[in-house]
């Protein structure tokens, strides 16, 4: 953190951000990630993926709690040397470009898929692109208002729609909880690919060193992984129990299916297919918002610069060709299960060794006046 910076965002607020980081486009297809791995055992798979990503917010949190005034980009150099931090920062950087690339990309395939089907992909790809671009022209305290303005929108309509659709569940697809017919190899990539979920959680090392009280990172860090992870796994139930491990597991988009079967009582809304588009249009603007700002962030920290506006507009181009790379629905998704269970190196092998490089040194940072107290 640069001297004359102030502490002013707070645990809850962190907490608010990350959630509604995490909630993003993955929501439509997580529930066939699961059911693929491990058929009626998705819940299971969900939910030790989510164990996997809390232990990787864990580490990432005790690490930025020794340098509460740095940001990872900038406390790897006190750590490893320049020249392998600049490495690892550049990897970070990468990962995250590419990271909202792929759900720019995803964003793209579901929008002119189910609703604008005359929209060339491509413009629907550059306008997300673009409002998330615009977005992060601003500093981190307009960065946290904007995500504790959208999280309700995006978690209590949420949790309406599960909640609705569980008259049409049967208990009995959600048993044996432990599907035998699984390997460990398949369960464990589920495992993983529900895990890489979860790494946008990262931005909290860019958050940490604006927070009013350090040593409530942890709590904020747990609290969001317990919303977003709980809202996963609740989702992966309430779409096996209607549909089933079968037909869950050959649908593309089966949380998006499980809205169209879902309606208000008394039939005032018989299908919520639209209200849920809506809901998650929003998911996936937060996140691709959080990732562009973190990649823009982080660059202008590598470089060294005060600010990062000039990053804006001059990454959107390197993003969009990225996004349009993969060439059908297929291959973006085998792009994204790679890249994804890949990016867990960064975001939380990276992470580790730092900190046990910094346990072994005995290196932490400086605390501030703020911090202290």
């Amino acid at each position: 953190m640069h001297k004359g910076t102030k502490r002013t965002i707070t645990a809850i607020q962190a907490s608010v951000i990350i959630t509604s980081t995490i909630i993003g486009v993955g929501v439509l297809s997580l529930p066939t990630f699961a059911t693929k791995a491990a058929g009626t055992g998705g819940p299971l798979i969900t939910l030790l993926g989510v164990m996997v990503a809390m232990l990787g917010v864990v580490l990432i949190i005790k690490l930025g709690q020794r340098f509460p005034q740095q940001t990872i980009i900038q406390y790897a150099d006190l750590l490893i040397g320049k020249a392998l931090s600049k490495v690892g920062s550049i990897l970070i950087i990468l990962f995250f470009a590419v990271l909202t690339s792929l759900a720019a990309r995803e964003f793209g395939e579901v929008v002119v898929t189910t609703v604008l089907k005359k929209t060339p992909l491509d413009v629907t790809v550059v306008v997300m692109l673009l409002l998330a671009a615009f977005s992060t022209r601003h500093d981190l305290d307009t960065f946290t208002y904007i995500h504790q303005f959208y999280v309700p929108i995006i978690i209590f309509p949420g949790l309406l729609i599960i909640v609705l659709s569980l008259k049409n569940s049967n208990p009995l697809f959600l048993l044996p909880v432990m599907d035998g017919g699984g390997t460990f190899m398949g369960m464990s990539k589920g495992v993983l690919t529900v895990a890489s979920l979860f790494q946008a959680s990262f931005v909290i090392t860019m958050v940490m060193p604006k927070l009013r009280v350090p040593g409530r990172a942890m709590k904020a860090g747990i609290w969001a992984i317990l919303i977003s992870g709980g809202l996963y796994l609740l989702i992966v139930i309430s779409t096996i129990s209607v549909f089933g491990p079968e037909e869950t597991n050959k649908l593309l988009w089966p949380t998006l299916e499980l809205a169209k079967t879902t309606s208000l009582p008394a039939n005032i809304l018989e299908r919520l297919d639209a209200a849920f588009l809506a809901v998650w249009v929003t998911a996936v603007f937060t996140t691709l918002f959080s990732t562009y700002y973190f990649t823009i962030h982080s660059l202008s920290e590598l470089f060294k610069l005060k600010d990062h506006r000039m990053f804006t507009m001059l990454l959107l181009p390197f993003v969009f060709v990225i996004a349009m790379l993969p060439q059908n629905v297929l291959q973006m998704y085998a792009v994204i299960d790679h890249i994804g269970q890949l990016g867990l190196v960064v975001t939380i092998l990276y992470p580790l060794l730092l900190l046990l490089v910094a346990m072994i040194r005995k290196k932490r940072g400086h605390m501030d006046a703020e911090s202290k107290g």
